[in-house]
């Protein structure tokens, strides 16, 4: 998996995260869900990253990759 994917997966958690406040702001239903949801996609999103970090022999692959 390349950088640019966990990075695109970390940004949709943000958004699902965004989306979930809203809901929850304007007492909507599944705000609480969407909430969850964003939250577990962040944290996969960071445990790939880490994952990748490690499993590449050089720093510089990893940024280029």
């Amino acid at each position: 998996m390349k950088v640019k994917h966990i990075i695109a997966i970390f940004l949709l958690g943000i958004l699902i995260t965004i989306v979930g406040s809203l809901f929850k702001i304007q007492h909507w239903p599944y705000g609480g869900e969407l909430l969850t949801v964003g939250s577990l996609t962040e944290s996969l999103a960071i445990l790939l990253g880490i994952w990748k970090l490690f499993s590449t022999k050089k720093f510089q692959d990893f940024l280029n990759s």
